[in-house]
């Protein structure tokens, strides 16, 4: 098991950010506001940060990896469509599904 699937599997919600990164502090700010409690991992703090942002820059094809939410383990976006998904309504349906919140 890599680091980056070692890690979404130990929570509901999981986001891995950088602490520079006003679109990450965005995200985090959403969850945050919607009572979730997220386990975010900020690559630039953690000893083993640039692990884990070469372990998801592989798993998702992309050179910008922050910020990388996934919920139940899934690989759900960054900020643009964890914000769709929050205007659609559809965040809050993968949330309660997950069991990170109980509304």
């Amino acid at each position: 098991m890599d680091i980056v699937t070692s890690l979404v599997s130990q929570r509901a919600v999981v986001i891995f950010s950088k602490s520079s990164c006003y679109m990450c502090y965005t995200v985090k700010r959403l969850f945050t506001d919607l009572g979730v409690n997220v386990s975010v991992h900020e690559l630039d703090q953690d000893p083993n940060g640039k692990e884990i942002e070469r372990a998801l820059i592989n798993l998702l094809g992309k050179s910008s990896s922050v910020p990388a939410v996934f919920i139940s383990g899934k690989f759900i976006g960054y900020t643009e469509k964890v914000m769709s998904l929050h205007l659609s309504g559809d965040l809050m349906i993968l949330l309660r599904n997950a069991g990170a919140i109980w509304l």
